[in-house]
C-alpha cells in the first residue's frame, strides 16, 4: 500500500545543488544538512560569486544556495549573471541580514527566494524542494 508521500516522491527527481559561501565551515554545514535528503545531491561548492558563475557553467546545477555577502563578487551580482544564461538554475540567497531593503535587493537581482541563515532544516529543504521551477 502506498502512502500519499510515496506517490509524490516517485515522480520527483534528484536535484543537483551548488553551495556558495566564503566561509568553509558554513559550506560544510550546508553540505551535511543537504545530504540528509535522498532528493538532493550536492554537486559542488564555490567560495564567492565569481567562482559560483564558473561552477554553475560547468556543473549545471538545478539549484544554487548562495550567500549574499561575499568577497570579490556578492550573491546578488552573481545571481544576475547566472540568471542571464539559458540554463539558469533556481537561486536561493542565504543571509544573516533582514529587512525590506534586503528583500527588494534579492528580488531585483533575480533570486527566487531569500532564506535567513540559521533557519530550520525544514525551511531550507522546503525552499529547495518545493518549487514550480521543476
Amino acid at each position: 500500500m502506498r502512502t500519499p508521500n510515496s506517490a509524490s516522491s516517485i515522480h520527483r527527481r534528484i536535484l543537483n545543488v551548488l553551495i556558495v559561501d566564503d566561509i568553509p565551515q558554513v559550506r560544510q554545514s550546508l553540505r551535511e544538512l543537504l545530504e540528509l535528503s535522498k532528493e538532493i545531491e550536492v554537486v559542488g561548492e564555490a567560495v564567492n560569486g565569481l567562482d559560483a558563475i564558473r561552477q554553475a557553467e560547468i556543473l549545471l546545477p538545478d539549484v544554487i544556495v548562495m550567500d549574499l555577502e561575499m568577497p570579490e563578487m556578492d550573491g546578488c551580482q552573481a545571481t544576475e549573471k547566472i540568471k542571464a544564461t539559458d540554463a539558469a538554475p533556481k537561486i536561493i540567497i542565504l543571509t544573516v541580514h533582514s529587512g525590506l531593503d534586503i528583500d527588494r535587493r534579492v528580488q531585483q537581482c533575480g533570486a527566487e527566494l531569500l532564506v535567513q541563515k540559521g533557519a530550520s532544516y525544514e525551511t531550507l529543504m522546503a525552499a529547495i524542494l518545493n518549487s514550480e521551477h521543476y
